[in-house]
């Protein structure tokens, strides 16, 4: 643990200097493409906030910018997290048509204004009292416009958050246990709760795969931002190598070398660890790594059965349509 802590405290040891021309070399054919992003944060030991921008790719996601800050609470100010999102821009390929997707937490005018400025599209989850001024001019708050159980609403042009122009769609699913109610950018419909769910899927196994399903973060036993931010930084190029060479494993028909069960498919970046230890106990190099595919590869899923539940269509018995 002590080389550890001298090592993620080296100030030589930067995102600038290893992490981001990974990141761009991999992301090369992402030019010109429509890409998902999240915006989210986790609690490290109810001390410390990690906050990351992530990028959607094949059911999981990995990391654009991050940073972490002696903080007490999941939830933080955009000033705090403005250069984080900042960062991630960056790094994108020119001309990526980019949606973000955040949690309510995330429920703030700078933030929409800022979005609006970049032209890139949102979708954020709204909270029940958020002022929502709708296109008649009525003012209501979101819990007034919620629907009851297997419906849904959608609400063109209203206005939140003083002067951010925007639209709403809430839903009731019992399956979900509690209604929705998301603002976008763009005009609403029942695939806006479909692209708002890509967030669970992208970010919540990354934040697993930090604690506890790959790298047990919590046991490092550091207690200090700068060097937790070192620290995820070099476990983003490791997540990143290991998401290529699990992807080259796949394109080269040899999943069933690592991932034998037929009812279960592993991920990317679990089929690539996996691929480096064995490589590692052989003494065999590494495969050349080449840039990932911009079209995002179909989801893995823990089993046959998991994958008909995702696939099962959920059906409204009514939906409304507030535009005029």
């Amino acid at each position: 643990m002590e080389r550890l802590s001298y090592f993620v405290r080296n100030t030589e040891i930067t995102a600038e200097r290893f992490y981001r021309p990974l990141l761009r070399q991999a992301l090369q054919a992402f030019q010109g493409t429509a890409v998902t992003l999240t915006l989210d944060t986790s609690m490290l030991w109810n001390q410390f906030c990690l906050i990351e921008v992530c990028l959607v790719w094949g059911g999981r996601s990995f990391t654009l910018a991050q940073q972490v800050i002696k903080h007490g609470s999941a939830t933080v100010s955009f000033d705090t997290y403005r250069r984080v999102l900042a960062e991630a821009k960056a790094v994108l390929p020119p001309q990526c048509v980019v949606t973000l997707l955040a949690d309510r937490g995330f429920e703030h005018g700078e933030l929409c204004r800022c979005l609006q400025q970049w032209q890139w599209n949102w979708a954020i989850r709204a909270k029940t009292d958020l002022n929502v001024t709708l296109l008649s001019g009525q003012k209501r708050h979101v819990e007034e416009l919620l629907p009851s159980p297997s419906q849904a609403k959608l609400f063109h042009q209203v206005t939140v958050l003083g002067d951010v122009q925007c639209h709403l769609a809430t839903a009731h699913l019992p399956l979900a246990g509690e209604p929705w109610a998301v603002l976008s950018s763009q005009p609403p419909s029942l695939q806006t709760f479909a692209l708002y769910g890509q967030r669970f899927g992208g970010i919540e196994p990354h934040f697993k795969d930090y604690k506890s399903a790959a790298f047990h973060v919590l046991a490092s036993g550091l207690r200090d931002a700068q060097a937790l931010t070192c620290l995820f930084m070099l476990l983003d190029s490791a997540i990143l190598i290991a998401l290529i060479v699990g992807m080259l494993l796949v394109q080269a028909n040899q999943r069933s070398q690592l991932d034998w069960h037929s009812q279960r498919g592993l991920s990317f970046l679990q089929l690539g660890l996996r691929d480096i230890a064995r490589r590692c106990y052989e003494r065999m190099a590494l495969p050349l790594l080449t840039a990932l595919p911009g079209k995002s590869p179909p989801n893995a899923c823990a089993s046959r059965r998991k994958q008909t539940q995702l696939d099962c269509r959920f059906e409204f018995e009514k939906v409304t349509v507030f535009s005029t």
